[in-house]
């Protein structure tokens, strides 16, 4: 997994995930085990999951060739409110894009330690040990 930044502003953790180093096969698959790890977390509510491939294709919008498929679960870490503001960072998603050969897994970094260190640890997870 690695740390870089999206458009020189959004900092992000990215992983490229070889459909041969994981048991998951297919996008529903990768998305089953997301919502099992959240389902674990007594403090993290999952909030459901959009298909961000066919609203893009439904809108017409651009798609790049080699994206099969592509989601964003969706769940909320949100354990305090400390100011109004922290909802603009909320709620978290893992981005999952299926590219035929491969998962491109990736998420937003938090303002939270521990809501990274768990969701670095779930895109981890998704490889054989």
């Amino acid at each position: 997994m690695k740390q870089t930044l999206l458009q020189e502003k959004y900092p992000i953790f990215v992983a490229e995930i070889d459909k041969s180093e994981t048991d998951h096969k297919t996008l529903d698959e990768v998305v089953d085990y997301l919502k099992a790890r959240i389902a674990e977390k007594e403090k993290v509510q999952f909030i459901g999951v959009f298909d961000h491939f066919a609203h893009t294709k439904r809108i017409g919008g651009e798609i790049a060739a080699d994206i099969l498929g592509a989601v964003d679960v969706i769940f909320c870490f949100g354990i305090a409110l400390p100011n109004p503001q922290v909802l603009a960072v909320r709620p978290r998603s893992i981005g999952v894009a299926d590219m035929g050969d491969k998962f491109v897994v990736s998420f937003l970094e938090a303002p939270m330690k521990p809501a990274n260190e768990a969701m670095e640890a779930w895109v981890k997870g998704l490889r054989k040990i």
